[in-house]
């Protein structure tokens, strides 16, 4: 009789670690569009700078309406020019561990929260070049270089779908407009269906060369703190 009683128990705690597994998010190495061949295997060859930053979003402090659409943003500032960004995100975010991340306003006090959202996002460029420009960025022009809705690269949601973003922009430096280059970006994301934002997420860029000095914020004096 112990000896059921013990093996009982034991189904017991596999069942609750294996569902434990199943709602974490196990996040891959992030690749770049460089493709190495090893073996009979081809894969991404991993950014080497990678940046995070875990935030949460919440049902009426979006940034701006685009297209009936709630935006929030994130603002990135690339210390160098750059031959091409990643850019990925997934939600929920409270049981992915990073490294050395950025933590936003709002993530500590909902970290364990089961919100999530279908996330959506874009890499925008600005016309501001410079620290002493972010200040008075209000009416900087913004160049939309790439988005992306789903991608099968990234971990399922909760739900099973593949509802994660990521997405690869590579500089084009015949075009002023669409180079990478030194200054003020910013990750738009929302949702792809009209609705409500609100859950936690964790947002990554990556870069294949060493990039010192990028730092993220929610809003530009905090861009401009992380910069001081």
């Amino acid at each position: 009789m112990k000896t059921l009683k013990n093996i009982s128990l034991l189904a017991i705690f596999l069942f609750a670690v294996g569902a434990s597994n199943m709602n974490a998010q196990k996040l891959k190495a992030f690749g770049s569009s460089i493709e190495k061949k090893i073996g009979p295997v081809t894969k991404r060859v991993p950014y080497l700078d990678v940046v995070s930053y875990l935030g949460h979003a919440a049902p009426g402090t979006e940034n701006e309406i685009k297209d009936g659409k709630k935006f929030y943003y994130i603002y990135l500032w690339v210390p160098a020019v750059a031959p091409e960004l990643g850019l990925r995100m997934m939600s929920p975010a409270g049981k992915v561990k990073t490294k050395n991340p950025i933590v936003g306003a709002g993530y500590e006090e909902n970290k364990d929260s089961k919100d999530y959202f279908d996330t959506y996002i874009t890499l925008e460029r600005s016309s501001v070049f410079t620290k002493d420009g972010i200040a008075g960025s209000a009416n900087a022009t913004w160049t939309t270089l790439e988005r992306n809705d789903d991608s099968g690269e990234m971990p399922k949601q909760p739900s099973g779908s593949s509802y994660n973003s990521l997405l690869r922009y590579e500089s084009q430096v015949s075009n002023p407009l669409k180079a990478l280059t030194k200054g003020l970006y910013r990750i738009g994301f929302t949702t792809y269906k009209t609705g409500e934002v609100n859950g936690t997420f964790l947002a990554q860029v990556g870069s294949p060369v060493k990039l010192p000095g990028v730092v993220m914020s929610n809003t530009l004096e905090g861009l401009l703190e992380q910069m001081d």
